[in-house]
């Protein structure tokens, strides 16, 4: 049983077999790549559907449990409308730490509070694979403090925990702050391990795996050094060989010497790449194709290509393993990716020499440094071998295990989170620096066929999560603009979203920042199916949108000389979740098969939060009622009602709901009084507000 299956047991038997309200509702599992959020959603969907207890996302809740995807371009589903429902949450780093610190990655601005409260408060953290998380596990660590501050002064409903987990964990990796060394004092007490004399089995007696140590000085090297090895250890005839890179553009640079090696080709070798630079739509083929146990039997002529998304939790065995020279921790878990259901695998590591941190990014040339030396020692990483080598010279493990956050988030820093209004630029606060550290923050690229003659897309498109691919930022406005200018180069063509403006925008270099979402036309390319994202490839990307366009499911309606009239228009499917973020330029949530007033759809709503409060929060069920008798008193206002035009409609100002048909209205000629009074902007909510103030008045 690997930590996958240990933690989801655990909780599943607390949470959902014993109804121990002691533990959280909601399991939130933290990875820090996209390829193990994948894979870990599909093991946990697979013992959910197993056990019966898995929410099909139709309807009530049923006591089961829902599985939600978090990572950009996902559809989460309405995770956040059900907070009294177990649920497990899984998704990358930076879109689950964002929304905790209220600022969340490609989510609306106005859940941002809704998806922070839920996340900091009857949840349990599982922080997996934490040495490739960076600033994020100091993040994770610095938070848990501070709501451990917040329940002791008696300010939690509901408690809300965190689990560290990794082959390699050290505890001095959470010991980089005062508050979280006093955090982790008590596991002295709780240690567990497993003893020497029984450390017997598969595991210890029957894995070998040899270590060769080689210098290499290019990737065409590097490449030739990989087939020479292929051939000698019987072209996959022990199973597949695995090659795992620093860099994606190395990766790439070995990937395509391979493909032009004639050898390779006279054996029909098949060769495949994986990085993280990859759309969810060409990822999803590999867990069939090359990355399960399945793929990894004896007699598989195959190389494959990697970076570090392989590097942890993918369960698959190499015969032959050439990885470059990375730091410790991530050599540890590399070699775990061959002879790993017992046997003998053949381990090369090739060192390119980097002597500096520029070189060696993204490590540092001192981690290469302390890895090399042990590389150098060692003649086999077996596990046995590796905890006898650890043991046994305890004090390299500072060397090997380094772990200095470049920055730490502080108690006021994260109160000053809790304003979500931008500033008068137009910019939010940047939390950027709390989730990773460096260059690496990506933006979300998607590609789709925009006309020619069309200044913008239309409101309307809006990204699948198969067609999102996660780029870093500064590389997409060295693409987009050039090293140093602040415009489009004028043959590309790209937008960027404007939640305030709720619509597509051409870009200043600027807007470009780590979380954004931007649109590319696919004449620009910069993207291959089987090489990922490829800034140097002028290709047409293929989009993926073909079978997403379809007339409106209902007719918008455009103000035309004297009347209105109905203008049919393409526009895109969403997720479902994503409807009521979409709305904002609408009022599609007001539309239902009759007539409802305020005082209705108030007790309504009251009955609803009455009933999700008892679960949650009692003490506070007679204000969260109230709170749902007047959350719409703004819909009076006659901006609202005037929007309401029906031949039918009723002879009065207090309504709440209307039929479709009632709603002539566009984006662009919404809540309007008469012709030459237009309300654009309007804000039914904001009117609420204010009319609670006159109430208190």
């Amino acid at each position: 049983m690997g930590k996958t299956l240990g933690v989801l047991a655990a909780w599943l038997r607390h949470r959902v077999r014993l109804r121990n309200d002691d533990w959280p509702r909601r399991l939130v599992w933290c990875l820090p790549m996209r390829v193990l959020v994948e894979q870990t959603e599909s093991e946990v969907r697979s013992v959910l559907h197993r056990l019966d207890v898995l929410w099909n996302g139709q309807g009530d809740h049923g006591g089961k449990v829902g599985v939600h995807l978090l990572m950009g371009g996902a559809d989460a589903g309405r995770w956040h409308l059900y907070p009294e429902c177990d649920a497990v949450l899984i998704g990358t780093q930076d879109m689950l730490l964002s929304r905790a610190l209220n600022r969340g990655y490609a989510s609306p601005r106005a859940r941002w509070p809704m998806e922070f409260g839920l996340l900091n408060h009857d949840t349990l953290w599982v922080m997996d694979e934490v040495q490739l998380m960076d600033a994020g596990l100091a993040t994770s660590g610095q938070l848990q403090v501070f709501r451990g501050e917040d329940q002791a002064a008696g300010k939690f409903l509901r408690p809300c925990f965190t689990w560290w987990m990794s082959a390699t964990l050290q505890r001095t990796w959470l010991e980089k702050s005062p508050d979280t060394t006093n955090l982790i004092a008590a596991l002295a007490r709780t240690t567990h391990r497993i003893e020497t004399e029984d450390r017997t089995g598969r595991l210890w007696d029957d894995v070998r795996k040899p270590l060769q140590f080689e210098l290499v000085g290019t990737a065409k090297r590097l490449a030739q050094m990989v087939v020479e090895h292929h051939q000698e250890s019987g072209c996959g005839s022990a199973g597949p060989t695995l090659v795992v890179l620093n860099t994606v553009k190395r990766a790439v640079e070995v990937w395509k010497a391979l493909r032009g090696d004639r050898a390779l080709k006279r054996m029909r070798t098949d060769l495949r790449l994986a990085h993280s630079r990859f759309r969810p739509a060409e990822r999803a083929q590999w867990s069939q194709e090359f990355l399960t146990q399945e793929a990894c039997e004896p007699n598989t002529n195959r190389i494959v290509v990697a970076t570090q998304v392989i590097e942890a939790g993918v369960d698959i065995s190499a015969a032959l393993l050439v990885t470059e020279l990375a730091p410790w921790a991530s050599l540890v878990q590399r070699f775990g990716r061959c002879a790993r259901w017992g046997g003998t695998a053949h381990v090369i590591v090739a060192d390119f020499e980097h002597d500096s941190d520029a070189k060696a990014a993204p490590y540092s040339a001192e981690e290469l440094k302390a890895a090399r030396e042990v590389c150098q020692t060692l003649s086999d990483v077996a596990p046995f071998q590796l905890e006898r080598f650890e043991s046994g010279h305890k004090d390299m493990l500072p060397r090997l295990y380094p772990y200095e956050p470049t920055h730490l988030l502080l108690r006021h820093e994260l109160d000053e989170l809790f304003d979500t209004a931008p500033d008068l630029s137009g910019a939010d606060i940047d939390i950027s620096r709390f989730i990773r550290s460096g260059n690496e923050r990506d933006v979300q690229v998607f590609w789709a066929q925009v006309d020619k003659t069309d200044s913008a897309p239309s409101a309307s498109l809006k990204p699948t999560r198969n067609e999102l691919c996660g780029v870093p930022f500064l590389e997409v406005q060295d693409w987009l603009f050039g090293p140093k200018s602040e415009h489009l180069k004028p043959e590309h063509r790209a937008w960027v979203w404007d939640w305030l403006g709720r619509e597509w925008h051409r870009p200043v270099r600027r807007d470009i920042h780590p979380g954004q979402t931007v649109l590319v036309e696919c004449s620009v390319g910069g993207y291959r199916p089987d090489a990922g994202w490829d800034p140097r490839s002028t290709d047409t990307v293929e989009p993926l949108d073909k079978d997403e366009i379809h007339y409106a499911s209902r007719p918008c309606w455009n103000r035309d000389g004297d009347g209105w009239r109905p203008a049919e228009r393409h526009v895109r499917k969403l997720p479902h979740e994503d409807h009521a973020d979409a709305a904002e330029d609408d009022e599609s949530l007001s539309i239902t098969e009759g007539w409802q007033t305020i005082a209705v759809h108030g007790l309504r709503v009251a009955a609803e939060v009455e009933r999700i409060g008892k679960l949650l929060a009692p003490a506070l069920v007679d204000l969260l009622h109230l709170a749902g008798r007047w959350h719409d008193l703004g819909k009076a206002h006659p901006a609202f009602q005037c929007s309401i035009q029906a031949d039918n409609r009723p002879e009065r100002n207090d309504i709440a709901k209307a039929p479709d048909m009632a709603w002539p209205c566009s984006v662009r000629n919404m809540y309007r009084v008469d012709a030459d009074d237009q309300r654009r902007g309007f804000r039914h909510e904001l009117a609420s507000t204010l009319g609670l103030f006159g109430v208190l008045q």
